[in-house]
């Protein structure tokens, strides 16, 4: 499992080791000249002041992210066949979505630099902020937030809300904290993913409808509600809708341990994804890659728990519909049947609701890979398509 950590991660000088690494530099200056500023600066001399502004921070975060997978793997494929899956925090899903293949990595660039954009301009004309409520009880919390009228933001794992909203909220939920917590301001610029950022959803989501996309290589977890997806065009509109919408980091980690995930590396700027997965994943082994000396344990990491294609069902003569949640699988197509992309395949059926399950891709349904009834799990390979060429 590869992680990429989101906006609050970047530390100053962060990304000077691993500038001794052949090529590192010229790809950063690239990826820099895409974003149009100089992401090795930023990365290295600049101080905490400048790359907390969020025009900054995000680019930095994202580039760095890339750069830093091409040091783990050379081929992009070679990823592909090895990580089970990928997922993102907030601005980090960018970065995933692009190492899934759905974004190319200068689309990804621009994207995230109108988005750092974006945000800071919707930050200015009001002015809010975050802050982490740590421990107390979960429903007294959420009722004191919604007492300031505060959105949580980010539901990291139980005990860690980040709550979000003016500053006049959040000073107010300090002086009056719900018993046994700790309320700590954070170091960002704005009530992030929450209404607050609708101009900046808007610029987003018409400048989506102008990129193209591809269907992501591997199971991508969605940190909006921590279900599998698979169409790379709903991958994108997610990129977009998350801007002012909370980030379920605690649903996609649930996801993580009901794909039996073993272990999980998280790319730089690494530290904060991996401190969330030593207390809700135990027994999973973790890796903060902050530096080139760590690559050796990564790719130890990488051969001892990663996957394997030798079944085929990420290969790309196959084409392959996964289950997006954990529940009870129902088919409803035949073998042989032709599937249009978007048709429903399947049902599958949780403790609270059904979801359809649709394929993102067209062809020939040549062999379900479960039974009807069957438990099944985030990711977990369903239905085998033989691509067919009147099939788009």
């Amino acid at each position: 499992m590869i992680v990429a950590p989101g906006q609050g991660s970047q530390t100053a000088g962060f990304l000077a080791p691993w500038l001794e690494l052949p090529g590192f530099r010229d790809r950063m200056e690239w990826l820099g000249a895409v974003a149009g500023m100089d992401l090795v600066a930023h990365g290295t001399t600049s101080p905490a002041d400048t790359i907390k502004d969020t025009a900054v921070a995000q680019p930095l975060i994202v580039g760095s992210g890339l750069v830093c997978l091409l040091s783990l793997f050379s081929h992009p494929v070679d990823g592909f066949r090895s990580v089970g899956a990928a997922a993102g925090h907030s601005v980090g899903e960018i970065t995933a979505a692009s190492a899934a293949g759905v974004l190319s990595a200068e689309q990804a660039m621009v994207f995230v630099r109108e988005r750092g954009r974006g945000m800071a301009e919707a930050s200015a004309l009001t002015p809010t902020g975050m802050s982490a409520v740590i421990g107390g009880d979960p429903d007294e919390v959420q009722a004191a937030l919604a007492k300031h009228g505060l959105t949580p933001a980010n539901m990291n794992c139980a005990g860690q809300v980040v709550a979000a909203g003016t500053i006049e909220q959040l000073a107010a939920l300090a002086a009056e904290p719900p018993t046994k917590t700790r309320v700590m301001p954070l170091p960002v610029a704005g009530a992030f993913h929450t209404h607050h950022m609708q101009p900046a959803v808007d610029r987003l989501a018409g400048y989506a409808r102008a990129i193209s996309t591809k269907d992501p290589r591997l199971p991508l977890v969605s940190n909006a509600d921590g279900t599998v997806v698979q169409n790379g065009r709903k991958v994108l509109s997610r990129l977009v809708s998350q801007v002012s919408n909370p980030v379920r980091w605690d649903l996609s980690m649930a996801t993580f341990a009901d794909m039996g995930v073993t272990g999980l590396i998280e790319i730089p700027p690494a530290g904060t994804l991996v401190g969330l997965a030593k207390r809700a994943l135990p027994g999973v082994e973790t890796l903060a890659l902050k530096t080139p000396d760590q690559l050796e344990a990564a790719h130890r990491m990488i051969r001892e728990h990663g996957s394997s294609s030798a079944d085929g069902t990420m290969e790309a003569a196959w084409l392959v519909v996964v289950s997006p949640v954990k529940g009870t699988v129902q088919p409803c197509v035949g073998l042989d049947d032709t599937v249009e992309p978007g048709q429903p395949i399947a049902t599958i059926s949780t403790l609270r609701e059904q979801h359809s399950v649709t394929s993102p891709h067209g062809g020939r349904a040549v062999e379900w890979l479960v039974e009807a009834g069957d438990p099944v799990a985030p990711g977990q390979p369903l239905l085998r398509l033989y691509p067919q060429e009147d099939s788009p």
